[in-house]
């Protein structure tokens, strides 16, 4: 909820003893390293501060944590990861080093920079970190021939799925799923609990979504449409009446160029990007190699027609070398379903 700045936890500890805690609320809010100092107060010199990521040295909306952790009298430091930022780097490690403390680095690096990965990407690339959700029968069927969809997947799930929505910066459909499901795109299942409501985004190259679809009356959050130059010029006007952001991007096979979305939308400073789109949106970004994460919601159910549609479908694959690869990273029950988390390989 802090994007599209990084998550950070600290402890500081003493003679076995936890003095303090803490963790990044947000912007303009403490540093992880400032509130666990604050916790332990006169008792923190001497001691050790744990922290997920390294502490900033440069002066930004907070004071250098590096400055809090010498005035506290901290005598050793322990760092998970090293910012990812170029311009940042290294800068903190060295600062405190370079003070005196024994600074170490690289316990749980690879928990700390996965649970990160939205920011690195953002800061290295400008662009978010793309996550694809699908939801789809034990033979990859996402809704029946007729259409029919609701529900493929059981109550725990689709909760799981707001929760998801909480923690993007944006929801990201096609206009196909515009057409099919007219969705909201809002976190209605649980709390917001502070976060900021996703920007909602409909990827639609000739603006031909329904006027009447839910996601053109605007509002809040606020709403993005891409589209091309090709685009129904008065439905243009009639969406721009409703606050809704009109995107015009570069068009590449007829299609709008979702490269060229995702710089956008990391202007927009979306770090963190929720894909709920259909298969042709879906394998779109699978060719282009601009999907970086699958959640693949599989619900105990076969429905065994070929006419009913696949969560992904259009590319053309004559041998298993073909495959795009996934690397799994987790495997669990949610209700009756099961959730499989993976990395995508041969990203863009």
């Amino acid at each position: 909820m802090v994007h599209p700045n990084p998550m950070v936890g600290a402890v500081v500890v003493k003679e076995g003893r936890i003095l303090g805690t803490g963790y990044h609320r947000g912007p303009f809010t403490s540093h992880a390293e400032a509130e666990a100092l604050g916790q332990a107060r006169r008792e923190a010199a001497g001691a050790v501060l744990y922290v997920t990521l390294e502490p900033c040295s440069h002066q930004g909306r907070t004071p250098p944590c590096t400055d809090a952790i010498l005035s506290a009298g901290i005598e050793r430091v322990v760092i998970a990861a090293l910012d990812p930022n170029p311009h940042i780097s290294g800068g903190g490690m060295e600062r405190l080093r370079e003070a005196g403390l024994e600074v170490e680095s690289g316990l749980l690096a690879e928990d700390a920079s996965r649970l990160n990965a939205a920011y690195e990407k953002y800061v290295l690339t400008g662009r978010p970190l793309v996550t694809v959700k699908m939801a789809a029968t034990a033979d990859g069927k996402i809704a029946a021939r007729g259409g029919a969809s609701k529900w493929i997947t059981g109550e725990k799930a689709r909760r799981l799925v707001h929760c998801m929505r909480r923690e993007s910066d944006a929801v990201m459909v096609g206009k196909g799923t515009v057409e099919a499901d007219d969705p909201e795109l809002t976190v209605r299942m649980v709390p917001l609990r502070g976060a900021k409501p996703p920007t909602r985004v409909v990827v639609d190259s000739h603006l031909s979504m329904p006027a009447g679809c839910k996601l053109a009356q605007g509002g809040e959050p606020r709403v993005v449409v891409a589209t091309t130059a090709a685009h129904d010029a008065e439905k243009a006007a009639l969406l721009r009446e409703r606050g809704i952001e009109v995107l015009v991007l570069s068009e590449r096979i007829g299609q709008v160029d979702l490269g060229e979305l995702m710089a956008a939308l990391g202007e927009r400073e979306v770090a963190q990007l929720l894909v709920e789109g259909g298969p042709a949106l879906v394998t779109s970004l699978f060719e282009r190699g601009l999907a970086d994460r699958l959640a693949l919601f599989i619900a105990p159910k076969v429905f065994g027609d070929e006419r009913a549609r696949s969560w992904v479908e259009g590319r053309e694959v004559t041998d298993p070398d073909q495959a795009l690869p996934l690397t799994w990273m987790n495997l669990r029950r949610v209700g009756d379903d099961l959730l499989l988390e993976a990395e995508i390989s041969g990203r863009e």
